[in-house]
């Protein structure tokens, strides 16, 4: 398993379990076999809803000596609820006490936007803050100072383009260390990828597969990127599913992957797919691909009831 490094020496498994929409009663059983599976690397977040149930999995995993807790590396992330200064270690310390945790690996900002205390997802204009009544130079000062305490050994984004990044690296003190985006064939997203590259940012793709359960009516017409012709001919060339060469398309480009699933088969054979070694022809056909898409739009925070446009979100 190929690990990035950070600047301290720290490293990074390259694929790790996204828990994204594992449900409650399914994800703390899914964290274990990963961890039996040789998963090192666990992605969480307080919006996900279920990092009681992830610590769970954590602790039976710990239990039972599969692992121990300094082999680990988990990360979890800041909701938009909780962006001003004074609710940040509050925020981040929910989430430890959910995951039975001391520390995180990694601490994320998900996204460049603000909600109001306790507002889950904003639906009226006064369930959201702006810019100017929380900065995220605010915000990021306080993520310094969990890093700082020794509550979160790494911090960084999610969700942040260019303009975002580049605000935050302005200020004094400890940068961004990872930015946590969408990423796939459909989405390659070269121009950010160059970027954080160029400043020291590590990388992390979310939804790899394309949010493939993501298939709310609005999306019905997306694009399928696990059905995709390209991506189904590199999969038989190798003799695996798709999933695996989507997963090892990030690996190959040195971005962390997530690569969600709460079966058993799958969990393991997305872990394997960070040894398939797809060559220069594939990652060609794959740049090649000819669909441009992206699953999570941003949609649901903008529109006339936000302050907020896609700009602040996407470039």
């Amino acid at each position: 398993m190929k690990n990035l490094l950070f600047k301290n020496g720290d490293q990074l498994p390259i694929v790790g379990l996204g828990t994204w929409k594992s449900k409650p009663g399914e994800v703390r059983q899914a964290v274990y076999w990963a961890i039996e599976a040789g998963y090192r690397h666990l992605d969480c977040a307080a919006i996900y809803q279920n990092e009681n149930e992830v610590g769970q999995g954590i602790t039976d995993a710990l239990a039972d000596g599969l692992v121990k807790r300094k082999d680990l590396f988990i990360t979890s992330k800041l909701w938009n609820d909780s962006h001003r200064h004074e609710d940040v270690r509050p925020a981040l310390e929910t989430s430890l006490n959910k995951l039975r945790l001391d520390y995180l690996d990694l601490y994320l900002i998900h996204w460049p936007i603000a909600f109001k205390p306790g507002v889950g997802f904003a639906k009226n204009r006064e369930d959201y803050f702006t810019y100017q009544d929380v900065p995220l130079t605010q915000t990021w000062e306080a993520m310094q100072e969990q890093k700082e305490s020794g509550l979160a050994h790494h911090i960084g984004v999610s969700n942040f383009n260019e303009d975002k990044l580049k605000l935050i690296l302005a200020m004094d003190g400890d940068k961004p260390e990872m930015n946590q985006i969408e990423l796939h064939p459909f989405l390659p997203q070269e121009k950010l990828v160059n970027f954080c590259a160029e400043n020291g940012i590590l990388l992390t793709a979310y939804s790899p597969l394309g949010s493939p359960d993501s298939r709310a009516e609005r999306h019905n017409n997306d694009p399928r990127l696990l059905e995709n012709p390209v991506v189904i001919e590199i999969a038989k060339k190798h003799g695996v599913g798709a999933g695996e060469v989507l997963i090892a398309y990030s690996v190959a480009r040195d971005i962390a992957v997530i690569p969600k699933s709460i079966n058993k088969e799958r969990i393991i054979s997305n872990f394997k797919a960070a040894d398939l070694p797809l060559d220069s022809q594939d990652i060609k056909q794959l740049r090649e691909i000819g669909v441009s898409h992206r699953f999570i739009d941003g949609s649901f925070f903008t529109g006339p009831q936000s302050p907020y446009k896609i700009s602040d979100l996407f470039q």
